[in-house]
């Protein structure tokens, strides 16, 4: 990443914090090795917000590369690279617009989650939402 955002230095650089692909990263922009680039850690919709609001035409982007084909068709006149070219998450994959579909219409594949755990789980989610 640093290698890349050398080499591009008007780049800025855009991260997803849930993404595995962006953990070992997290410690390096909480300590400033990323200061001279604008560092920006936000959800997937928030990313998107984003770069198509930005003045910046270059990005470095932390978070699953399925993500570049809607920016690059929402934004063609600006430039989006992945931090890691292997950042594919095998979970992200397996949703389908058929699957989820079936999954609202068929009201198929439940999740059944322990109070507990749903209620820490929704404190995450409604942390995310606020700050997208």
């Amino acid at each position: 990443i640093e290698k890349k955002l050398a080499e591009l230095k008007n780049a800025e650089f855009v991260v997803h914090p849930e993404c595995s692909c962006t953990t070992p990263m997290m410690y390096d922009i909480a300590s400033g090795s990323y200061k001279n680039h604008q560092v920006q850690i936000l959800s997937t919709e928030g990313m998107m917000n984003y770069v198509s609001k930005s003045d910046s035409q270059q990005f470095v982007v932390a978070t699953e590369t399925g993500i570049l084909y809607r920016m690059r068709q929402q934004n063609p006149q600006k430039t989006f690279i992945p931090a890691s070219e292997n950042a594919e998450c095998e979970y992200m994959k397996m949703i389908t617009l058929d699957k989820v579909y079936r999954s609202l219409y068929d009201e198929k594949y439940e999740v059944k989650v322990a109070k507990k755990i749903a209620d820490k789980a929704r404190l995450a989610i409604e942390r995310m939402l606020s700050i997208s």
